[in-house]
């Protein structure tokens, strides 16, 4: 079970908790939710309680994510987006930590569950339906009729329209589920080489070379893939929520 590369996504119970024959039981990846949330919330209030003139390293980190999602929310959805900015820096920051958190031995990547980026996705496309109909009414469906095309052709455009509208949490939350679980499973396979080559003896451990190597490399990777899905999803949620606020555009 050691080098079992699926092992490392399996749900562990330390508390368990039933009621009315339901399982509300606080898991390993419950844990690490909360670990994120608190990671999360600890760098950002201790980076930004001193707001010196003169930023220390710290908050010159928080100061860039902050701008960077700023930017990126503006460039997506105008300046009225910024009112849907504590949320999409939520998500981000939630999903850049989670991710890095797996990139600890013994960790737990709650993002490679799909119940997580499931439910993370559903809040975004949720938001979006609410604030649409709740800004725009009915006007709001106008996302699903692109202006300049034929009558003749409305009918087809908009059912193609809403099953795209209707795939976006199933994409969003797929990509960053699919990414996160391969990644891992392809970096505990070579890791597992390694070991496997090592107990060997001297040929064992000469032929583990080319292994270890590869799980160096794609560590590398793998914290790559980890701010750049986090960034992905930052961009695609802004981009979702520009249709809540010019649905006809």
């Amino acid at each position: 079970m050691a080098n079992d590369p699926i092992s490392q996504f399996q749900i562990q119970k330390i508390f368990p908790i039933e009621v009315g024959g339901m399982d509300f039981s606080f898991t390993n990846s419950s844990l690490f939710m909360v670990l994120t949330v608190a990671a999360t919330s600890a760098f950002l209030i201790f980076s930004t309680s001193g707001r010196g003139l003169v930023p220390s390293r710290v908050q010159s980190v928080s100061e860039m994510m902050y701008e960077f999602i700023a930017g990126t929310l503006r460039d997506a959805a105008g300046t009225d987006g910024m009112r849907f900015f504590p949320l999409v820096f939520s998500l981000f920051m939630f999903v850049l930590v989670a991710n890095l958190f797996g990139m600890f031995p013994y960790f737990f990547t709650i993002t490679s569950h799909i119940i997580v980026t499931f439910a993370l996705a559903m809040l975004v496309i949720l938001t979006v339906i609410f604030y649409g109909f709740m800004r725009h009414g009915m006007s709001f469906l106008k996302l699903f009729i692109p202006s300049g095309v034929p009558a003749a052709l409305i009918p087809l455009v908009t059912m193609i329209e809403v099953i795209s509208f209707l795939s976006r949490p199933i994409s969003l939350s797929v990509r960053l589920f699919a990414n996160m679980l391969a990644g891992h499973i392809t970096l505990k396979v070579f890791s597992g080489f390694v070991v496997s080559l090592g107990a060997m003896g001297a040929v064992g451990i000469f032929g583990a070379v080319l292994p270890l190597a590869m799980t160096v490399a794609l560590t590398a990777l793998e914290f790559l893939v980890a701010f750049l899905q986090a960034y992905v999803f930052a961009v695609l949620t802004c981009m979702y929520l520009n249709d809540a606020i010019h649905p006809s555009h």
